[in-house]
């Protein structure tokens, strides 16, 4: 029998309304709603139409493998230039549900270390709530909670690694086309495993590690937030919590104020060159410290967005060609011990999904090549969870 809602989900994850996916497929509206909600049938011609679309097996829209209620989607923290629209996250909580089934999937051959972000997290709950969080004391238990988490994480003196080590802390963190206007954004699945999504648009380093943190600060303060349903200003707060978060976690106010000993010209953003060789973060944002920490006046600040502008750092900085940026490799390496291994197999994977290899690699934004190069292998063990 053909399964409505499995339809529905990969629609979804693509992006598309019923009126679009209806005008690609030359039908109505009505019919894919019917199909969605189980009272019409597809014709074989449009279930062959959806397989080729959708980068799926036929057998996909007969199975009732449910990834449904793995994700909250009023919990899924956006970093975007605006609010995100209802069919975006929509599409978001489809696309994480099949990460975490895709996940659940690796973890039958090899167990994921849970990390510390679980425990950052009840750490940052508990301090907030010993401690009186209004606006008088705010930004003061932000920072002690970012200075806590760095030290916990394993940064010392630089940001060397901050990806790295955040994925070792227990994070997942994944690539994908968000468009021009989202960031990045991050939450937490319902069993408690934390997320982090990045788009994949040709971003600097040091701009994705302001984009890691930032998320990194709603996984810790922002835990179970119904963020959706937020008004423009409680969502501009948060943002701004997480704002704070990224710069005392970025740019630790102790070390960072040494540093300050040897800049001469402060309102001269190319002073800060050497601060953002060390640290990995961009110059506007160690600016925008510096005048937070009250070490540069109104007008030296107003003086020095202008020259940002002027140069052209607005738009790009010196050594954003020259930083690495960095790439997440978790879950890649997760799929190269279980294949490398043969504890199970390219196709046991795409059967047990009812994915053809395109979508699969999109999901998780790895290239076809690597899961290729596997493809003959054979597996060793049997293989339990992907019988059908």
């Amino acid at each position: 029998m053909f399964v409505g809602e499995k339809l529905a989900n990969i629609r979804s994850l693509h992006g598309y309304s019923r009126q679009e996916l209806a005008t690609k497929l030359n039908l109505t509206e009505q019919a894919i709603w019917q199909y969605e909600n189980g009272y019409v049938s597809p014709s074989l011609d449009n279930i062959n139409q959806l397989k080729n679309l959708f980068k799926v097996k036929v057998k996909y829209f007969y199975s009732k493998q449910d990834i449904n209620g793995l994700i909250n989607e009023n919990n899924i923290a956006y970093r975007s230039s605006e609010r995100s629209s209802r069919q975006r996250t929509k599409a978001e909580k489809i696309h994480l549900e099949y990460l975490e089934n895709v996940l659940t999937s690796i973890e039958e051959h090899i167990v994921y270390p849970r990390g510390i972000l679980n425990q950052l997290r009840d750490y940052a709950i508990d301090y907030k709530n010993k401690n009186s969080y209004n606006q008088n004391n705010k930004s003061v238990i932000i920072e002690h909670i970012a200075m806590y988490a760095r030290e916990k994480i394993g940064l010392t003196d630089n940001n060397d690694n901050l990806l790295f080590l955040l994925e070792k802390s227990g994070a997942f963190i994944f690539e994908k086309m968000l468009g021009s206007k989202i960031d990045a954004y991050s939450t937490w699945s319902k069993i408690e495993r934390p997320f982090i999504v990045l788009g994949n648009k040709k971003r600097s380093s040091v701009r994705r590690n302001f984009d890691l943190v930032h998320e990194l600060a709603h996984l810790l303060l922002h835990h179970q937030m119904d963020i959706a349903d937020f008004e423009k200003k409680e969502h501009d707060e948060i943002e701004a919590e997480a704002d704070l978060f990224a710069a005392n976690f970025l740019l630790p106010k102790e070390k960072f104020l040494e540093d300050l000993l040897c800049i001469n010209k402060l309102s001269n953003p190319d002073s800060y060159i050497e601060l953002k060789k060390k640290w990995k973060v961009s110059i506007a944002a160690i600016g925008h410290r510096v005048h937070d920490l009250g070490i540069m006046s109104y007008q030296q600040y107003r003086y020095f967005n202008v020259l940002l502008h002027r140069k052209g750092y607005k738009i790009k900085e010196p050594l954003d060609n020259e930083i690495p940026i960095m790439r997440p490799g978790k879950v890649r390496s997760g799929f190269q011990i279980i294949l490398e291994k043969n504890f199970t197999s390219v196709d046991n994977l795409l059967s047990y999904f009812n994915f053809e290899l395109e979508l699969l690699a999109d999901l998780l934004n790895i290239e076809m090549a690597f899961f290729e190069k596997y493809k003959g292998n054979k597996p060793i063990t049997p293989v339990s969870y992907f019988s059908s």
